[in-house]
């Protein structure tokens, strides 16, 4: 992204939670999933949605103004975006996800990042997912809401890496199961462990027995940084991981999926991991910052540096390539036969 040279370019900036809450407002109200039939003007949505007209109008206006919706002659409508990814139901539908732990959970705990980056958090701040985690709503709230925001990426990793030789797979910090779910689904004769809080565990066993694949997937319950691990495994995956850990676990946990893999094994890092020479991508960059504000030891992952450590590890042919466009990448290595 090119250097700033206007002050507008600062503002948009400064005033960007505003579109935010527009945006989590929309999706409480569930307006987008209201203009899914076809455009509406500001009173049947306003009828459709229980809120008073005017107030529909401005929120409409700002939507508007964002490019979340369209102004047409018969009334205002889905953009492209919204009807594909905002609407509830649709194949690609992450609304909950952005609506729940981004709008409810994330976007509150920014507030601590000034206290996180000087080092004074506070005792009763949020200070890792681990203390997040033991409240079984705030485990229930994040959990079910990444479910949804991890469907799509799981997807783009089933297409991304050919698992149809491997046979097991241990998913550490697996959540509800997202991943496991989707790569067992597109792999037949892959069986998966989760290793997850037992918060988590408890919805992802839910998930795991909606999908038919009790039998093929099982949790093993406990934080991952000490849980027991199975051994000899085809596949170790560690999705969004990393980045919410203190930087002093990172080498462990790299060497440890070495030690649990079957010779010829393979590691897969998905994670917010931003380019060598600290440029972007934007969203990363951002996301690296959150988790900051509650884990203000964990690290802003580079690829080079990533891996360099795989590397250290043991591993052969590390690479790390994009995974969801401006968001997030994926590493690999392989361990040596």
């Amino acid at each position: 992204m090119s250097s700033l040279t206007e002050a507008e370019e600062i503002s948009e900036i400064a005033f960007g939670y505003m579109g935010s809450k527009a945006l989590f407002a929309a999706l409480d109200f569930g307006v987008f999933t209201c203009l899914s039939s076809g455009p509406r003007d500001s009173a049947a949505i306003a009828e459709a949605i229980g809120l008073p007209e005017e107030r529909v109008l401005t929120l409409l206006t700002a939507l508007t103004a964002l490019g979340l919706t369209e102004r047409r002659q018969d009334g205002f409508a889905n953009s492209p975006a919204a009807e594909a990814f905002l609407v509830r139901g649709a194949k690609h539908d992450f609304g909950d996800y952005l609506r729940l732990q981004v709008g409810r959970q994330m976007y509150p705990v920014m507030d601590q990042i000034g206290d996180a980056l000087a080092g004074r958090l506070s005792d009763d701040a949020i200070g890792s997912y681990a203390a997040w985690f033991d409240d079984p709503e705030e485990a229930r709230l994040y959990s079910e809401s990444q479910h949804a925001g991890s469907l799509g990426p799981a997807r783009g990793l089933s297409k991304r890496v050919d698992l149809s030789d491997a046979r097991s797979l241990l998913d550490v910090g697996g959540g509800t199961g997202a991943f496991a779910i989707t790569l067992c689904r597109a792999n037949p004769e892959l069986r998966a462990t989760v290793v997850d809080f037992p918060n988590v565990a408890a919805l992802g066993k839910a998930y795991v027995a909606d999908a038919g694949l009790a039998d093929r997937i099982t949790y093993r319950e406990g934080d991952a940084l000490a849980a027991e691990w199975p051994s000899e495994q085809d596949v170790v995956l560690m999705s969004y991981l990393l980045s919410g850990l203190p930087d002093h676990t990172h080498e462990n946990l790299l060497r440890r999926a070495f030690d649990h893999l079957a010779p010829g094994g393979r590691l897969l890092v998905h994670d917010f991991i931003v380019d060598e020479d600290r440029s972007g991508p934007k969203n990363t960059a951002l996301w690296q910052l959150q988790h900051t504000a509650f884990t203000p030891e964990a690290r802003s992952l580079s690829d080079g540096w990533l891996a360099e450590r795989l590397r250290d590890a043991g591993f052969e042919h590390a690479d790390v390539v994009p995974l969801i466009p401006g968001m997030t990448k994926l590493a690999t290595g392989r361990r040596p036969s």
